[in-house]
């Protein structure tokens, strides 16, 4: 018999918890719930607490994230993560920057993740992925330009052999100005809008 969806995502996070590739990353392994979803949210790393936590966004950014959903959706915290899979581009805390802030993964480690991703895209596989942040939108989207040119929109993509729509955000960081100020204020209500009208959400937040 065929393992259902939940059960080859269980065995995934299973091998995910027990993966050392990447020494100078600080566990342990971060993931949401092994659920069955059509559309998958990025994110870019853990942060310090989220691992004592033991899942994605539980912090300060989270709060604002799923503010942002619950506006535009009218799904709260526990829905949303009920519902929709949460992944990211790296699943271990990379650590403190030597000028402050989080270290942003390097390339090999953001490789050994990719792998994990690739698994999860072809378990699930998504009509929509969000990808959050520069470094997850790079990832789905191939954008390593200004967020002004992808938030706000639906884009058609292949993202690890699977053909989706993305629908950016950007980083629900504190630290971060753009989603506060113009124009990016108006381009973060346009994406979510965007998020809160496409039918593989509503299908997933019933």
């Amino acid at each position: 018999m065929t393992r259902s969806t939940v059960d080859r995502l269980t065995v995934l996070h299973r091998t995910m918890e027990g993966c050392t590739r990447c020494p100078a990353m600080i566990g342990p392994v971060v993931h949401g719930p092994a659920i069955a979803s059509e559309v998958l949210l990025v994110g870019q790393a853990p942060g310090p607490r989220e691992g004592g936590f033991g899942k994605p966004f539980a912090w300060t950014a989270g709060r604002t994230l799923f503010r942002w959903i619950e506006e535009a959706t009218g799904a709260d915290e526990a829905t949303v993560r009920d519902r929709i899979y949460m992944a990211a581009v790296a699943r271990c805390f990379p650590g403190k920057a030597a000028g402050g802030g989080d270290r942003r993964p390097a390339a090999d480690e953001i490789d050994n993740c990719r792998g994990y991703l690739c698994e999860e895209v072809a378990i699930l596989k998504p009509t929509l992925v969000i990808p959050v942040g520069t470094m997850a939108i790079a990832e789905v989207l191939g954008h390593t330009g200004r967020l002004t040119e992808v938030i706000g929109t639906t884009a058609r993509v292949t993202y690890l052999g699977r053909e989706t729509d993305a629908i950016a955000l950007p980083h629900p960081s504190g630290a971060s100005t753009w989603h506060r100020t113009q124009p990016g204020i108006d381009l973060l209500a346009q994406a979510l809008q965007l998020l809160a009208d496409h039918p593989s959400m509503r299908r997933a937040l019933g």
